[in-house]
């Protein structure tokens, strides 16, 4: 796989606190990694996100002629990562005339748990809620999910687990222990470091959206946010009060 005139998806994840870029070759069945960067600080997105593209290509010499696709994390996560990381990726697939595609955070995430029949993919929403999607893995073992991303509290995700349920993302590490709890251990939970999402693993799976002709519409693009931001709801409040006046 490794040609050196093989085409490459650059991949951009910022759902959460990490920032993860990557540049792979190929699917989830025949692909590699060429290169990748994670990066989690207290810095913002906004001030690291290009610099970490620039340096990714820099080091592996590689130029925008062979580069397949811009690849970004959708959502659902933190709202202000979310919206950097389609703003940075849809500046880049313009300036570039690229074609752009849109993962879903948690599809990222189980994907990396395959072949593990179940899979519960996870992360910290705030609130006392998470972002939660169920997975399984199919005949040729790849992650298909079996349903549509939610915001749910954690006490209601755990009644909805089934028994031999693979869990993986950073709401493992805050509510865990309340699902083992719950389940009375039934769940198993991915290693920990296969909690945090990553780069590399949208660009397999956008090479194959790539091949099935699913891009976005680069000017209409937004992030998959499932629950309305503060903002939004604050709005909703004020109008209903001023609709009570």
């Amino acid at each position: 796989m490794s040609e050196q005139g093989a085409s490459l998806v650059l991949s951009i994840d910022t759902a959460t606190p990490c920032s993860s870029v990557a540049l792979t070759i190929g699917t989830r069945m025949d692909g590699e990694i060429l290169a990748s960067l994670s990066l989690s600080s207290g810095r913002t997105h906004s001030r690291r996100l290009l610099a970490l593209v620039d340096y990714l290509m820099e080091e592996t010499g590689v130029g925008w002629s062979r580069i397949d696709a811009v690849a970004v994390s959708l959502g659902p996560g933190s709202f202000t990562g979310l919206r950097i990381g389609m703003a940075t990726a849809k500046g880049l697939a313009f300036a570039a005339d690229k074609p752009l595609v849109g993962i879903s955070t948690l599809d990222g995430l189980a994907s990396k748990c395959a072949p593990t029949a179940d899979i519960c993919a996870v992360l910290d929403a705030r609130k006392k809620e998470v972002y939660a999607a169920f997975f399984r893995t199919n005949e040729a073992g790849l992650t298909v999910p079996t349903g549509v991303p939610m915001v749910i509290t954690p006490e209601k995700l755990s009644a909805c687990l089934p028994d031999s349920v693979v869990m993986v993302g950073d709401g493992v590490r805050v509510y865990g222990q309340l699902w083992k709890k719950l389940s009375e251990g039934g769940v198993q939970f991915a290693p920990s470091q296969m909690h945090e999402p990553a780069a590399s693993s949208l660009g397999f799976i956008a090479k194959e959206m790539l091949e099935r002709g699913e891009v976005l519409n680069v000017a209409e693009a937004v992030p998959l946010y499932i629950r309305a931001s503060d903002a939004e709801l604050n709005l909703s409040q004020k109008k209903k009060g001023n609709r009570g006046k």
